[in-house]
C-alpha cells in the first residue's frame, strides 16, 4: 500500500470514528500544524522541512479522545496532542510521516466555578483568558498569567508545566492543579479526584502535569482560584549597576519570607529592549506587591528594606507608574502573533530567542557570566548578535530562574536559521547550566529542541522517566521526539547532519 493510500484510509477511519466536520485535512491548516512557534521564521517563509500531519481532529468528549487514541495505538499512528498552540520548544513539531493532531478546540466548556471551595473545573480547550475573565467578574483570579495568556488554553498549560508572570506569589501551574482527567494510548480514562492534599502514595497528578503529550492526553483540569485585590497593587522599580545586585535584592526578599507577585532583575542589554524609555543603559529591578492590603504593605516594606541593604548597587528609583504601564501591556495577543508572522513574510530578517534555566542563588550568577563569556568568544557569528543578555523573572526561597535572551540578524537561508544561530547559543547555555547543577528548562519544557540533553538533565533519575514511557506508551505513539530523545529526528531536524 502506498503512503497516499494509507493516509486516505486513516482519514476515512477518523471520519467513521467522529464526523466529517471533526476531521480537518485542509492543506494550509496541516502546514501550519506541522510546527509550533519554534520554527516561526521558516514557517513564515514557507520552507518548513518537516512532514505534514495526515489530519487534525477535534473530539467533543473524553470518550472520543479515548476512541481516537485506541485507533492510533492499534495502528501505530503518531499522535500530537494540541491545546492552544503556543508551545515554543518544538513540542508540536511533527517528525513522523503518519501523524494525527488531536486538538482540544471542542473541549471548551467551563464545567464549574466553585467560589466556596476556591476551585474551578474546565475542559482542556478552555482559553485561560476566558476563565480568568469569568473569575474577575466574581472577584477572583487563577493567579496564572503567562505572556501567552490571551491565546493559551488550559490543557496545554498543564501539559507543558507552564508558569505565569505572577508565579513568585501564586506558584507555577503544578501548584495550582488540584485534580485532572487524562486519557492514555490504550484508551483508558483516568480521573484524579479534587482534594486539598492526600498521602495516597506518589502524587500521580505529576504523571500528566508536564508530560508534553508524550504519555497521555489531558481532557479536563481543576485549578485553585484566589481572591483578587487589584486596588491594592503596588509597583517598584530601580536602576541597578549590574544584574547581580538585582538578584541579591530578590534573594533578600524571598529568604525573609515575602512573596511579591512579580520579582525581576534585568541585565542592561535586556532592559534596554523592554525599558528603553527609562533604563538609561543600566540594569533594571522590578517588583510588584499584590493581595490583601496588610500583606501588600508588609511586602512593600520588605522590598524597600532589601533595596536599602544593597544601596551601593542601586542607582535610582523608577516612577512606579512606568512599571505599572509596562506590566499592563506585557502580554501578546493573537493579532501580535499574526503581525509578527506577516513581518517575516514581507521583509524581516531579524530574529530573537530565549533559553530559560534555573539554579540556586549562588550558582545563577556563575552560569550567567560563563554563558556571556563563552557566547562572545565561541559563537562564530557573535558579530551578528544585536542583543545578548538576560533576566531573572521567577524566584523561590532556594534559587531563581534566568532567561537568556539573544537576538540576531539572519544572514543565511531561512531553513538554516536555527542551526546556524539559535542552536549553537542554546547549546552553550545548556552545557553551562548542566555543568553547574542547574536545570536546562525552567518552564518552557523540553519539547524536541532540548530532548538531546534529557538524559543529562535527569541523570540517574532518567530511569524513572523512561519506565513511565515504557508502561504508558509502549508503542511510542505519543508525540514522537518530544522529551524522550530520538537520534534520527535530532540529526535530521536539529543538527541537520549530511
Amino acid at each position: 500500500m502506498s503512503v497516499v493510500q494509507k493516509e486516505q484510509e486513516v482519514v476515512e477511519s477518523l471520519v467513521d470514528l467522529l464526523s466529517e466536520e471533526q476531521v480537518n485535512t485542509n492543506d494550509e491548516d496541516l502546514y501550519e500544524a506541522s510546527v509550533d512557534r519554534y520554527k516561526k521564521y521558516a514557517f513564515a517563509r514557507n520552507v518548513l522541512d518537516v512532514p505534514q500531519p495526515v489530519a487534525i481532529v477535534y473530539p467533543d468528549s473524553s470518550e472520543e479522545v479515548s476512541s481516537l487514541l485506541q485507533f492510533c495505538n492499534e495502528n501505530e499512528i503518531n499522535v500530537i496532542p494540541r491545546s492552544g498552540d503556543t508551545s515554543t520548544e518544538g513540542g508540536l513539531e511533527n517528525w513522523k510521516d503518519l501523524t494525527v493532531i488531536i486538538d482540544a478546540e471542542n473541549l471548551n466548556k467551563i464545567v464549574d466555578i466553585d467560589t466556596y471551595n476556591m476551585q474551578a473545573t474546565v475542559q482542556a480547550g478552555v482559553p485561560l483568558e476566558e476563565l480568568e475573565d469569568e473569575l474577575r467578574e466574581k472577584g477572583f483570579t487563577t493567579g496564572h498569567s503567562p505572556q501567552s495568556k490571551p491565546v493559551a488554553k488550559m490543557g496545554g498549560l498543564v501539559a507543558t508545566r507552564s508558569i505565569g508572570q505572577l508565579s513568585t506569589l501564586y506558584g507555577g501551574i503544578e501548584d495550582m492543579v488540584i485534580g485532572l482527567e487524562c486519557v492514555f494510548p490504550d484508551g483508558h480514562v483516568s480521573k484524579i479526584k479534587n482534594v486539598p492534599r492526600r498521602a495516597g502514595g506518589p502524587d500521580i497528578r505529576h504523571i500528566a502535569i508536564g508530560n508534553e503529550g508524550t504519555l497521555c492526553y489531558i481532557t479536563e483540569v481543576t485549578v485553585k482560584i484566589f481572591k483578587h485585590y487589584p486596588e491594592n497593587n503596588k509597583f517598584y522599580g530601580y536602576l541597578t549597576e549590574d544584574i547581580e545586585t538585582g538578584i541579591k535584592v530578590l534573594r533578600e526578599v524571598m529568604v525573609n519570607g515575602y512573596r511579591p507577585s512579580v520579582a525581576r532583575a534585568y541585565s542592561e542589554e535586556d532592559a534596554k529592549q523592554h525599558f528603553y524609555h527609562f533604563s538609561k543603559d543600566k540594569c533594571v529591578l522590578i517588583l510588584m506587591a499584590e493581595g490583601p492590603k496588610n500583606i501588600v504593605e508588609a511586602t512593600g516594606e520588605a522590598v524597600e528594606e532589601a533595596v536599602e541593604k544593597f544601596d551601593e548597587g542601586i542607582i535610582e528609583e523608577v516612577d512606579s507608574e512606568l512599571i505599572e504601564d509596562w506590566f499592563n501591556n506585557l502580554n501578546w495577543s493573537q493579532q501580535d502573533i499574526e503581525d509578527e508572522y506577516e513581518g517575516m513574510i514581507e521583509n524581516d530578517s531579524h530574529a530573537g530567542f530565549t533559553t530559560e534555566i534555573s539554579a540556586d542563588w549562588g550558582t545563577i550568577p556563575v552560569i550567567y557570566n560563563n554563558v556571556m563569556e563563552r557566547v562572545k568568544e565561541e559563537f562564530p557569528r557573535a558579530h551578528e548578535l544585536t542583543l545578548l543578555g538576560g533576566h531573572s523573572s521567577h524566584s523561590y526561597i532556594n534559587g531563581t530562574n534566568l532567561y537568556f535572551v539573544y537576538n540576531y540578524e539572519i544572514n543565511c537561508a531561512p531553513e538554516d536559521e536555527l542551526r546556524v544561530y539559535h542552536h549553537p547559543i542554546h547549546k552553550i547555555i545548556v552545557e553551562e547550566t548542566l555543568k553547574h547543577g542547574g536545570s536546562m528548562c525552567h518552564h518552557h519544557g523540553i519539547g524536541k529542541y532540548r530532548s538531546e540533553w534529557t538524559k543529562e538533565e535527569h541523570g540517574s533519575a532518567y530511569y524513572m522517566l523512561e519506565k513511565l514511557k515504557e508502561v504508558f506508551d509502549p508503542k511510542g505513539i505519543m508525540n514522537y521526539g518530544s522529551i524522550f530523545p530520538k537520534e534520527d529526528g535530532i540529526k535530521k531536524y536539529i543538527n541537520k547532519e549530511e
